[in-house]
């Protein structure tokens, strides 16, 4: 296995096995933070596609500041808001408040609902919904912590925010969530 200082000058020197490396630990969690961001599995292989071609076209630039993974984020991440600005505007009738969202009007103890309930691939289906109901942000700054499991710092990094604001993101993401789940596992743990 090689080092990531060895992958980046290998890319740098155009080696093909070196970009096959990363495209094989990257490719897969670069598409799903696209899905997750955009709802369209065809724009996030295009974004997948475009993230590795701006990697081959600009790895020279590459400073390793970062880490080569959280680069890719970057540049996906990137990628995702420019097709977001591309596609024609979505008109919101509710009026978007950026404070706080309210504590959830009825919260349940999930430790009552039975574990095989929560590995169902109805359950994952639900979640899904509730992750793709999340607004934008929230929905980016979840997926890259919860489900790619990236650090706060690389999280941060990647947006181009504060940790602060990361935390504040997910602690309201994992809100949101739990109040448009607590209705589907209620109903399931009669």
């Amino acid at each position: 296995m090689q080092t990531e200082a060895a992958l980046v000058a290998a890319l740098k020197q155009r080696d093909p096995a070196a970009l096959a490396t990363l495209f094989e630990q990257y490719s897969d969690r670069i598409y799903r933070l696209a899905v997750s961001v955009l709802h369209d599995e065809v724009q996030a292989d295009g974004v997948v596609q475009n993230t590795f071609l701006t990697l081959i076209e600009r790895v020279q630039d590459f400073e390793g500041r970062a880490s080569i993974g959280t680069w890719l984020y970057r540049v996906a991440h990137n990628e995702c808001l420019m097709r977001l600005r591309q596609a024609k505007p979505i008109v919101d009738l509710v009026e978007e408040n950026d404070d706080a969202p309210a504590m959830p009007t009825h919260l349940v103890d999930w430790q009552t609902v039975p574990d095989t309930i929560l590995s169902s691939s109805e359950a994952m289906t639900e979640m899904e919904r509730a992750i793709s109901r999340l607004k934008p942000d929230l929905r980016t700054v979840f997926v890259l912590r919860d489900i790619e499991e990236l650090s706060t710092a690389q999280t941060a990094e990647i947006l181009g925010v504060s940790e602060n604001v990361v935390k504040v993101r997910l602690h309201r993401a994992r809100l949101a969530l739990r109040e448009q789940l607590a209705a589907y596992f209620e109903e399931r743990a009669r």
